[in-house]
């Protein structure tokens, strides 16, 4: 009913920058909160980044100053810039969204697939 769908991640040298994008589709009524989570090997998801519905964001101590979540509501897509990334910021992210779908008209939240970012020289 509802796909979400990941993109640019990658490999990137210590300094530089990714955009990630999270598109969803499908039976969509309205999106609410959206997140981005990251989780590295053997350590728990963690949430890096939160935007609400009317734009008020939230970001993990770790990474204020150097990323920024953003939100396109008529094209459904939720982005992420990240600069001056540091090798400890390896890691698989995932984009998390809380969908009402048309039918029946309820809310839960939904994942993505995960994106790999590698920050190494």
């Amino acid at each position: 009913q509802v796909q979400l769908v990941e993109s640019g991640g990658g490999l990137v040298q210590p300094g530089g920058s990714l955009r990630l994008s999270c598109a969803a589709s499908g039976s969509i009524f309205s999106i609410g909160a959206m997140g981005w989570y990251r989780q590295a090997p053997g350590m728990q998801r963690e949430l890096v980044a939160a935007i609400t519905s009317d734009g008020t964001t939230n970001y993990a101590d770790s990474v204020k100053g150097r990323f920024t979540i953003s939100r396109d509501n008529a094209k459904n897509t939720m982005y992420l810039q990240m600069n001056s990334l540091k090798p400890e910021d390896t890691a698989v992210y995932y984009c998390n969204e809380y969908i009402t779908l048309w039918a029946p008209r309820t809310i839960r939240g939904y994942w993505g697939q995960g994106t790999q970012v590698t920050v190494s020289s």
